[in-house]
């Protein structure tokens, strides 16, 4: 059953959802749609949270930094908070300035969603973005679902707009596969099935131009620890201090 996790200033409760079987425990809160944990045995049994999460509404609310959160309406930046539509110009607002970061002043990822349905293996969220929030044009429904299946997690997304619009929608967890608070993660090893990457300016836009992964830091192409080539003396990496980019997947 859902519990009350905390209350917005408005009074409004946040709850949260727990899922779990045989193999797996994970808690979502209507605050964002954050997924604040994932409690997971590893190879010998031993079972612990894998993402980063916080235990205070207000920690949220205020200084996180989007863990487990749905942002939208547009994950990630838009360059100089401005885009074109059907020929049509739309100014957003802007919240990382010269930028618009995560949907706004009142992302997704800030809001409160409604809590639409809910099971031991599921829970959908639900959240109304009228037209002209933060900027973009339409009214927006969005939907996220997770659901538990045996050894995994899914994650599905719905949107219905009266208008043509822009979305990006996606979840921002941070996951640390040893377990939270147990360190870094610079020998995870990571695969990426991309070929290219792309570039970003010094305000972590993208140039334009997709990269080949070949011969840089940036090729995961094959199993690699994330750490092994972060410290190497290459232009992105000090750009953007790590990995922050995005990867063309084949």
């Amino acid at each position: 059953m859902p519990e009350v996790f905390g209350h917005m200033s408005s009074g409004e409760p946040v709850q949260r959802v727990t899922l779990a079987n045989d193999h797996l425990r994970i808690r979502v809160l209507t605050f964002g749609a954050v997924l604040q944990s994932i409690e997971a045995p590893d190879r010998s049994g031993n079972t612990a949270n894998i993402v980063l999460g916080l235990t205070d509404l207000q920690d949220y609310i205020a200084r996180s930094p989007h863990f487990g959160a749905v942002p939208g309406r547009y994950a990630g930046r838009i360059d100089g908070g401005r885009f074109t539509l059907d020929g049509v110009d739309y100014q957003l607002n802007v919240n990382k300035p010269p930028h618009t970061l995560h949907g706004g002043f009142r992302g997704f990822g800030k809001r409160n969603w409604s809590l639409d349905s809910h099971g031991s293996d599921h829970v959908a969220l639900t959240l109304l973005s009228p037209d002209g929030e933060e900027g973009f044009p339409g009214a927006v429904t969005a939907t996220v679902r997770y659901t538990l299946d045996t050894r995994s997690l899914r994650i599905d997304y719905r949107v219905e707009t009266d208008r043509p619009t822009i979305i990006n929608l996606t979840n921002h967890s941070y996951f640390n596969l040893r377990g939270e608070g147990s360190g870094d993660i610079l020998d995870h090893l990571l695969t990426v099935h991309a070929d290219t990457f792309l570039p970003v300016r010094p305000d972590g836009i993208p140039t334009g131009a997709a990269h080949p992964v070949e011969h840089t830091p940036f090729d995961f192409r094959t199993p690699q620890p994330v750490g092994a080539r972060i410290r190497q003396a290459d232009p992105q990496l000090q750009r953007a201090l790590g990995y922050d980019h995005a990867f063309v997947i084949r």
